[in-house]
């Protein structure tokens, strides 16, 4: 194997930016693929050692989540940022220019498949996926150097599941390095060139974009068509804006300026976008002059978990609006819908991967952007129709199918209400089956259902951000449940606090916090009980007056708190 010279943002010169003449790259010698894998199944720890072969970063032990540059990335190990690398690679004799994304979304133009230890549901799903767009998959079984690896198992599973031939499998171990450039050698010998022509118009699409304080939006282009050069007036299909370029090239993973890039190529490129709205995900670019038909665009990421977020002070909600616009931008894979249902004013319903995913998102407006949030229960749209829809009982799931994969896997197939599973479903599987389950779902339209309005109050207040909408045969237990949560997440005060689950007018659920009680007889020695009795019934009103207005500090902790249920 050899590697090309690399392309260094730090070389002063010109003729250094471009030693590596990008034209010498037809779109015959240009691969574009991906790793799909589920979460700890290495997908960021391959893309460290495909790196490290092709020479764009130095061999080290410190190579670890080189593609996670988040912080929170790095602290956790997980991937939230999609991030881009050109890799050189020479092939039998050929130069290749291999385009790494290293990203949990499939896009559309992209094809390379990951497996660890077994099927999971989301690989199936991701699997029709690929099948549908008629992408070419690597099956990559990871980890081999596991104690417990199976590999002969997971194999047959991907012959049952998927029809795929065992032999296309290649076993790896991505954390000792084991045959991994067999997949930079399967990705040149089966994937094919992108469909990009060198002699139609300059067109690109846009998949993913940042936001830098000092240069605007950083767009991250596919070229399927033609080429671009610094100084060219390009417009957007989306907006219909013109822009000039200021600035491209290639990340490696680092941004190394270039002076063109050339269909089928994968690069950035910075044409002075200063408002986020600019740069759309699944936007179609083209030079001014050669006006072309925009590209089709591609699904979002599926959101497992959902949320309502919400200014503590409304006067905040520009600022936040800044600030969730510019993350969003940064993290497409979040869903964004505004919502002005709630009393205490508009925020917004997001959608997350997960638990963790909705925790990293708070944790960077904190620390980025000095945001300070309530995230509340998600409201669900509903179908009112009045008649007397059908009870469904435990947690309201039909089975539909189900199917064994081999002898130790099934694949079971539910109709679930949007309800149950949009908080913590998702957790609650991993955890239960200690990492081993999986979930995957689709929109099957509205069905009837009994459901009503459950309140939440503290003090006899109706608390808006805690609002929700039950099934009511769940409806007390859920209250219940809902009461008990707060009574541990809400720290005693000097008054006590009455947390109560409302159906309408009927209270259906109660939890007391009693409150700190100061001792007033402290300074009584001795003397008259008639004057110990005065100072405890003093003591008793003072607390009921405290209890009519004094105003409760609940923590922002105890709205996350009460996503969480219980396993039913």
């Amino acid at each position: 194997m050899k590697t090309l010279p690399v392309l260094s943002r730090s070389s002063s010169s010109l003729s250094d930016q471009d030693s590596v003449d990008l034209s010498k790259f037809p779109v015959d010698r240009i691969r574009n693929f991906c790793i799909i894998a589920h979460i700890d199944h290495g997908k960021s720890t391959l893309a460290d050692r495909l790196l490290e072969l092709t020479g764009a970063i130095a061999k080290t032990e410190k190579n670890k989540q080189v593609l996670d540059k988040l912080q929170v990335e790095r602290e956790r190990g997980i991937t939230v940022k999609a991030q881009t690398a050109s890799l050189f690679y020479s092939h039998n004799g050929d130069e290749y220019l291999l385009n790494l994304i290293d990203t949990p979304v499939i896009m559309k133009y992209l094809a390379l498949f990951l497996h660890a230890r077994g099927i999971q549901a989301q690989t199936v799903a991701n699997f029709y996926l690929a099948f549908e767009a008629q992408l070419t998959i690597i099956p990559i079984i990871n980890k081999i150097d596991l104690k417990n690896a199976d590999p002969e198992r997971v194999e047959s599973q991907i012959e049952t599941m998927f029809d795929m031939p065992r032999e296309e499998c290649i076993r790896i171990s991505a954390k000792l390095g084991t045959n991994v450039e067999a997949v930079l050698q399967a990705v040149v010998e089966r994937i094919p060139p992108p469909a990009a022509s060198p002699d139609e118009p300059f067109k690109a699409l846009v998949f993913d974009s940042n936001y830098d304080h000092y240069r605007g939006v950083v767009a991250n282009i596919a070229v399927f068509g033609g080429r671009v050069r610094k100084g060219d007036k390009i417009k957007s299909a989306h907006l219909g804006k013109t822009y000039e370029v200021n600035e491209l090239g290639l990340l490696q993973p680092d941004e190394h300026p270039t002076q063109k890039l050339f269909a089928g190529q994968v690069g950035y490129i910075i044409a002075g976008m200063k408002d986020v709205k600019e740069a759309q995900i699944g936007d179609t670019l083209y030079l001014q002059e050669q006006p072309v038909e925009a590209l089709p665009g591609f699904k979002p990421a599926k959101a497992m978990v959902f949320a309502g977020l919400y200014p503590v002070d409304q006067s905040e909600y520009p600022g936040l609006r800044s600030a969730i616009e510019r993350l969003t931008l940064n993290d497409s894979s979040v869903t964004v819908q505004r919502d002005s249902s709630l009393a205490l004013g508009a925020g917004w319903r997001l959608g997350f991967l997960g638990l963790l995913h909705m925790e990293v998102f708070n944790q960077r407006l904190e620390q980025e952007y000095n945001a300070s949030v309530i995230v509340t229960a998600p409201t669900v749209p509903y179908k009112a129709v009045l008649s007397s829809p059908k009870l469904i009982k435990n947690r309201r799931a039909v089975q539909k199918n189900m199917v064994y994969i081999d002898d130790q896997r099934v694949m079971m197939k539910y109709l679930f209400p949007l309800n149950e599973i949009v908080v913590d479903f998702y957790d609650q599987l991993k955890s239960l089956s200690s990492g081993y389950a999986s979930f995957d779902y689709e929109n099957t339209g509205y069905q009837r259902a009994d459901l009503i309005k459950m309140d939440i109050l503290l003090n006899g207040r109706p608390v808006e951000e805690l609002t929700t909408v039950v099934h009511r045969g769940s409806a007390y237990s859920t209250g219940k449940e809902l009461c008990e949560r707060l009574k541990e997440s809400i720290p005693r005060q000097m008054f006590e606090i009455a947390v109560q689950a409302a159906l309408g007018s009927k209270i259906i659920a109660r939890e007391t916090i009693k409150a700190y009680r100061k001792n007033v007889l402290a300074k009584c020695y001795g003397g008259d009980i008639t004057r110990k009795m005065k100072l405890l019934k003093r003591q008793a009103e003072g607390k009921k007056k405290m209890r009519r207005i004094g105003n409760i500090d609940v923590p922002k902790d105890a709205f996350i708190s009460v996503l969480k249920r219980k396993d039913k």
